[in-house]
């Protein structure tokens, strides 16, 4: 017997990227319908937290709450409410690499503001902090599939738990020397908030599978955006996010875990 996949509907999205500033000035250059022009990103500091707050937080922090608030904001739900979902490849890379400088440095002693930013689950800490939220939260990391690895386990918390869940997706880059191990060329995240059931204006229906390992994985037509999805992990999200901005059914196919990929179908809500 063939077990049932996981399955959600899109309540609302959020973008931040090279030249993608939100959803909604993005969704006809994701679609084709106009040219995708890229340029640096732009992360905006997210509202709710503290001044405090708002000083000591990274770029990485900054683009996982950004892009989270303007999904939540599409989707008009209460975002203390919401389970949430955090991945990564990384985490936060700048601070990674001023820890490593410390170490090797003749005076050793950590900033704990900088050791705490530097854990994998610092978003997840953040968005509490700027929400009010007591809803459980989950911070993931599956390298390079770290994009699909969220949205799998955003499916089955909607599928098993029947409520609503965010899934912020996101990755910022390295300075050097670790840039030259990891070359990760701009920022980039995007959010889902996702719902058992659909409302008026849900987007689409989403489930999702496993493939047979090898299979391709879905390009784009704009070498532009495919260079995207091919350089920052948390950008394997564009061939889905350029079936929700066309607003059509179908299947996609993601980068997961090494060999392994991941179908998505898209459907319209019923």
């Amino acid at each position: 017997m063939t077990a049932p996949m996981p399955s959600a509907y899109v309540q609302g999205i959020g973008l931040i990227g090279p030249g993608l500033t939100d959803w909604q000035s993005s969704a006809r250059a994701l679609a084709g319908e106009e040219a995708y022009s890229p340029r640096a990103t732009t992360v905006p500091t997210p509202e709710g937290l503290p001044p405090a707050e708002r000083r000591r937080i990274g770029t990485t922090v900054k683009l996982a709450l950004g892009v989270a608030q303007q999904a939540v904001a599409a989707a008009g739900l209460d975002p203390g409410e919401l389970l949430a979902v955090f991945s990564s490849s990384s985490g936060d890379g700048h601070i990674c690499h001023e820890i490593c400088e410390t170490l090797a440095s003749a005076d050793r002693q950590l900033s704990p503001t900088r050791f705490h930013n530097s854990v994998h689950n610092a978003a997840a800490g953040y968005w509490s902090l700027a929400t009010g939220s007591m809803a459980a939260s989950t911070a993931l990391c599956a390298y390079d599939g770290s994009f699909a690895a969220g949205l799998l386990e955003a499916l089955v918390l909607v599928t098993v738990e029947r409520l609503p869940v965010l899934l912020s997706a996101y990755e910022t880059t390295y300075p050097e020397p670790l840039r030259a191990k990891r070359p990760v060329p701009d920022s980039f995240g995007m959010a889902l908030v996702l719902t058992p059931t659909p409302a008026p204006d849900a987007r689409a229906r989403l489930a999702a599978r496993l493939c047979d390992p090898g299979a391709p994985a879905d390009r784009l037509a704009d070498p532009r955006l495919e260079a995207l999805r091919t350089a920052v992990p948390a950008a394997r999200s564009l061939p889905l996010l350029r079936l929700l901005a066309r607003g059509e059914p179908g299947e996609v196919v993601l980068d997961y875990i090494g060999e392994q990929r991941m179908a998505v179908q898209v459907r319209e809500c019923r």
